[in-house]
């Protein structure tokens, strides 16, 4: 208790710091993701409409998901450098097999008959995908969205032994120092920030449900 104590008093007389820290960690979270998402949901409707690279492709994701994210990070270095560019580079990486799969998922869920429906109506393919197709797989596009997006909350933490900054930063001086306090309050802010954008996210996930709900 004494510890957690000591981890909270440490963040609230270190505002600037922790504020800053915090920055650090969203931006780099922020643009993995948005990378990751230009990637994934391209690949993922690509796989939608050609079966035959469904295996193929979540298998090579899959393998890339396995590796440890130290030794993905020491793997960049010699191409990325020290920097916040190689943990993005390693997050992007990361957060491929779940929008993926997600995408591919919530694509090859829609009732054939929607489908249908909207070539009956003369709609083209892109139409059918902006109009129909992504809006019914919003729900697990967005699913897909969260836990990447915890991922790589969890993952960044490491990258800051490259210099990527975050709150990672925190526990690694607290380890090299032995100051127990820094190390608490880098687990308590980087448990907090998980918490409150899966809360977040979780919001948004119910809130693109809900039209599909009232529809059934």
């Amino acid at each position: 208790m004494q510890q957690l104590i000591d981890g909270a008093r440490y963040i609230f007389n270190n505002p600037a710091l922790m504020l800053r820290l915090t920055g650090e960690s969203l931006w780099v979270a922020l643009a993995s993701l948005g990378i990751a998402l230009l990637i994934a949901l391209p690949l993922g409707v690509l796989i939608a409409r050609r079966p035959a690279l469904r295996g193929p492709v979540l298998g090579v994701l899959s393998v890339i998901y396995t590796i440890p994210s130290l030794a993905m990070l020491v793997l960049l270095l010699p191409l990325t450098r020290l920097g916040p560019q190689t943990a993005i580079v390693a997050l992007v990486l990361y957060s491929q097999v779940v929008l993926v799969r997600n995408t591919l998922l919530g694509l090859t869920s829609i009732d054939p008959a929607v489908i249908e429906a909207a070539r009956g109506m003369g709609m083209s393919e892109a139409q059918r995908l902006l109009k129909v197709e992504l809006p019914l797989a919003l729900p697990l596009i967005v699913a897909g969205v969260r836990i990447a997006t915890l991922s790589i909350l969890g993952i960044g933490t490491i990258a800051a032994l490259i210099n990527a900054g975050g709150l990672g930063t925190l526990l690694f001086q607290g380890v090299s120092s032995g100051q127990r306090a820094k190390i608490v309050a880098g687990s308590l802010a980087v448990a907090a920030l998980a918490l409150v954008t899966n809360q977040a996210l979780r919001l948004l996930e119910l809130q693109v449900s809900r039209p599909l709900r009232e529809d059934g």
